[in-house]
C-alpha cells in the first residue's frame, strides 16, 4: 500500500511539471504569434540586442571566438534568406529558369529557403545565447582578434560575390514586390449594348 501511495504522489508531481511546461510552451508560442506581424519592431529589437552584445564584448575585451562564431552563423542565415527555396541550377539546363524573367511570363513569387520570421528568430536566439556565453570565462579563449576580423571580412566578400553571381546567372531577385497589375483598356464613358439584330451596335 505504501509503494502504491508513493507512485501516486510521484505521478501527480510529474503531471504537474508536465502541465506547467506545456503551459509555458503555449505562452511562448503565443508571444511569437503576437509579434509576427511587427517585422520592423522585431528587427529593431534584434539590432539593439546585437549592438548590446558587441558593446559588452568591446568593454570586456574578450570573447572574440564567440563573436566570430556568431558572425559566421548570421552570415549563413543571411545567405539562406537570399537564396530561393528551389535552386534554379537544378533544372535550368532542361526546363529553363524556375523564376520568371520577362513581364509576360507567369507570376511566381520569390520563395526563400529561410523565411523572414525564421531568419529573425534564429538571429535573436543566437544573439541571446552569445550574450549568455559572455558570462562564463571558459568561453573566453585568448586569440588575436584582428586576424578573425580580416578572415570574416574576406569570407563575407567571397560569399556575397558568389551569391550575386548566382542571382545574375539565373536572373532572379530575392524580393517580391507583389503580383503585377495589368491595366485594361481605358473606359470611354459610353456603354455599349448589343442589339437583338446581329451586327448592329447601339450606343447610349
Amino acid at each position: 500500500m505504501m509503494m502504491e501511495g508513493d507512485d501516486t504522489v510521484s505521478n501527480s508531481k510529474g503531471n504537474v511539471v508536465f502541465k506547467a511546461w506545456k503551459r509555458l510552451q503555449q505562452i511562448y508560442q503565443k508571444m511569437l504569434d503576437d509579434v509576427t506581424p511587427y517585422a520592423m519592431a522585431r528587427w529593431l529589437f534584434a539590432a539593439v540586442l546585437t549592438l548590446a552584445f558587441l558593446g559588452r564584448v568591446f568593454l570586456l575585451q574578450g570573447w572574440y571566438i564567440i563573436t566570430y562564431a556568431l558572425g559566421i552563423y548570421h552570415l549563413n542565415l543571411f545567405i539562406a534568406f537570399l537564396s530561393p527555396k528551389i535552386d534554379p541550377a537544378l533544372d535550368y539546363e532542361d526546363e529553363g529558369p524556375e523564376l520568371p524573367t520577362r513581364a509576360n511570363e507567369e507570376f511566381r513569387p520569390f520563395i526563400r529557403r529561410l523565411p523572414e520570421f525564421k531568419f529573425w528568430y534564429s538571429v535573436t536566439k543566437s544573439t541571446v545565447f552569445a550574450v549568455i556565453c559572455t558570462f562564463f570565462d571558459c568561453f573566453n579563449i585568448p586569440v588575436f582578434w584582428p586576424i578573425l576580423v580580416m578572415y570574416f571580412i574576406t569570407l563575407f566578400c567571397i560569399t556575397m560575390k558568389r551569391q550575386i553571381k548566382h542571382m545574375i546567372k539565373y536572373r532572379y531577385l530575392p524580393f517580391t514586390h507583389g503580383k503585377p497589375k495589368y491595366q485594361g483598356h481605358e473606359d470611354s464613358g459610353k456603354s455599349e449594348k448589343v442589339s437583338l439584330v446581329p451586327g448592329a451596335v447601339r450606343e447610349e
